[in-house]
């Protein structure tokens, strides 16, 4: 049994389904406590704090051995503690629910989270290098990600009815159970099944972390490393995103139903899996510096196209509100996470031997940071404008200035490395 395969795929599969309780977050915040689009938006990006420290969890998950083990054992205590907080948050009583209170049980759960997306990160870096294939790393980064589509596909199409049937506390309830089941499962399966690379011993915990920091500064160091993730961290951070006031339109001043809004990122999902298929078929051997730039662009024009559905102009072509929300507001979603997989793929590459866990926790710290900094500007940006959970008259503006930021990361591409995974050979 591939138990690589195993590990990544359930790893990834539990990291794609978290959309269906957060999906019940969103409308429990919005329903149950009355929350306006901007405090909605700086909960969900203040939440994600703890995946900024991204990097101090690789560090100590390339450095600090558990029982002789450095990956399986951080992914399950990250699915424990996400568990705990999902529990939590599912038994208390309904008097002592607040939102200071939600927030903090969402830190501890999204702190969880990234533990165990460092681990897995690391291990899918780590694996990849073991193979003699030169495009097995991609491979096993596109297998990743469609273990996360599918699970992304299908938490949006359950949480979007179950949303209707039962309320959220039963759905937090529903996930809490399967990190139990995660946590068991992890626990049960050694490391050495997956046939990792080994360093030679295993030193004192202060001197093996002062050797990742010091192999990680190197790695940063290196100018086709840091100018990537520069480049890939401001092409989040400098657009002001309106996930939240885009929300509030769809659900309180258009009145699309939930399972609308859980169709639309289904669809999202979907488009992802198929990325994650046609990019392993069809794009390993162009370079990482052209398709992000092309998904770039693409993001910008599907955001002016957002301009003129707020402004009613599909409408009147004869495309409903709905169909549009599902088709085009889903791949808009969807299309910010396209950039993810080549630019991972990228980084796994240049990342050098024995510190994946930590590189790739940098990158994807910076890629938390930044949208952190891109939720917060788009709060700020909707105040500007005056666009509220109840005043619209500004949104198709705001979608423009959004999307003219989008194109700005446009001038400095060549920042990014000009070079693709080698081609895969065929077998004879």
């Amino acid at each position: 049994m591939d138990w690589v395969r195993c590990v990544v795929g359930v790893g990834f599969w539990m990291q794609g389904f978290r959309c269906f309780p957060w999906l019940g977050v969103n409308f429990f915040l919005k329903d149950g406590l009355g929350v306006a689009p901007s405090s909605l938006q700086i909960l969900q990006n203040s939440a994600n704090l703890p995946m900024v420290a991204k990097p101090l969890y690789g560090l100590l998950s390339d450095a600090v051995y558990i029982r002789g083990q450095h990956r399986l054992p951080y992914v399950a205590i990250g699915a424990l503690l996400q568990a705990v907080s999902w529990l939590a948050i599912a038994s208390l009583p309904g008097s002592s629910i607040s939102v200071g209170i939600l927030t903090l049980f969402l830190l501890l759960s999204n702190l969880g989270a990234s533990i165990v997306e460092v681990a897995n990160d690391a291990i899918v870096a780590e694996a990849g290098k073991q193979s003699s294939s030169p495009s097995a790393s991609g491979q096993l980064q596109s297998f990743a990600w469609m273990s996360a589509s599918i699970a992304g596909a299908l938490g949006n199409l359950f949480g979007g009815m179950a949303i209707n049937q039962f309320s959220p506390r039963t759905m937090f309830l529903l996930f809490a159970l399967l990190l139990v089941i995660q946590f068991v499962t992890t626990v049960a399966i050694p490391e050495s099944s997956l046939d990792l690379p080994k360093k030679a011993g295993q030193p004192s915990k202060s001197s093996s972390i002062s050797k990742q920091l010091s192999e990680l500064s190197v790695a940063l160091c290196k100018p086709e490393i840091l100018h990537s993730i520069v480049w890939f961290s401001a092409s989040y951070a400098l657009v002001p995103l309106l996930t939240s006031t885009m929300f509030f339109y769809q659900t309180q001043h258009l009145k699309l139903d939930s399972s609308v809004v859980g169709l639309s990122k289904v669809f999202g999902q979907a488009a992802l899996l198929a990325w994650s298929v046609a990019y392993d078929k069809y794009f390993e051997g162009t370079s990482a510096r052209k398709v992000l730039s092309v998904l770039q662009l693409t993001t910008a024009f599907l955001m002016m196209s957002d301009a003129l559905f707020v402004q009613g102009m599909y409408r009147k072509i004869g495309i409903s509100d709905s169909m549009y929300v599902v088709i085009f507001s889903g791949l808009l979603e969807a299309l910010f996470l396209f950039k993810v997989l080549p630019f991972s793929v990228l980084i796994s590459q240049l990342c050098p031997a024995g510190c994946e866990g930590s590189v790739m926790a940098f990158a994807m710290s910076a890629l938390a940071l930044a949208s952190i900094v891109s939720g917060y500007f788009g709060v700020a940006l909707a105040a500007f404008l005056g666009v509220s959970g109840t005043n619209f008259s500004g949104l198709s503006v705001a979608i423009l200035i959004e999307a003219a930021c989008t194109m700005l990361p446009l001038y400095w591409s060549s920042w990014i490395l000009d070079s693709g995974r080698p081609p895969r050979k065929k077998e004879e």
